[in-house]
């Protein structure tokens, strides 16, 4: 086999990748799960990602209507795939690094994520994208506890050891349509992957 086609490439991949699978999964769940566990070479993926409350036809009825994304790093921001938001009009914003962000963040002493995600819920964002910071999911996730702000779709795979694990906890007990992960495994690359998944179905359909 010739590895110069990176189309070839990554067709044979998922071929190979869903060949080791456990279990069969619905074909849109299959797409998500396949391309997670490319971007991680972790097939333990399989068991760890979580979808509550239909959050797939939630995020594409979403992106169709011309809702914008929030991401919590300019690495997600900079990863998703912009084709398809383009043709919906679509944004993606990634507040992090924005002076006032900054101000805010020094003045009360708070990180940066959690001011950057208190700034995305005063503009027209419904798409959450959280892969690295469990603080941004904690202030998102209080928010909807609230009653005060509540999202199309939340996708929220915090990677770490201090956090992550219960901000995605947190997160599952909300009335949202989600996915997640289970534990400590997440991380921006795998925010990429599943949002590149949604959009691929969106293109398709």
């Amino acid at each position: 086999m010739k590895f110069s086609n990176p189309m070839e490439i990554e067709k044979r991949s998922f071929f190979l990748i869903q060949k080791e699978l456990k279990k069969e999964h619905p074909k849109e769940i299959l797409d998500i799960v396949t391309r997670v566990i490319h971007a991680t070479a972790d097939f333990e993926y399989e068991e760890l990602l979580i979808f509550s409350n239909n959050p797939i036809d939630a995020f594409k009825n979403a992106i169709k209507n011309g809702e914008n994304i929030v991401t919590d790093t300019n690495m997600i921001k900079a990863g998703i795939n912009k084709s398809i938001l383009e043709k919906y009009n679509v944004k993606i914003n990634c507040y992090v690094e924005d002076e006032d962000v900054k101000e805010i963040a020094q003045k009360r002493q708070i990180t940066r994520s959690i001011a950057a995600m208190e700034k995305a819920l005063n503009k027209n964002n419904s798409i959450f994208v959280i892969g690295n910071a469990p603080t941004a999911l904690f202030t998102l996730c209080n928010y909807i506890e609230k009653g005060t702000f509540y999202p199309n779709v939340v996708i929220g795979v915090p990677v770490g050891f201090v956090g992550a694990k219960e901000s995605k906890e947190l997160l599952l007990k909300q009335n949202v349509p989600s996915i997640t992960t289970k534990g400590r495994k997440g991380g921006s690359t795998v925010a990429v992957a599943i949002v590149n998944a949604l959009l691929k179905m969106v293109e398709n359909e």
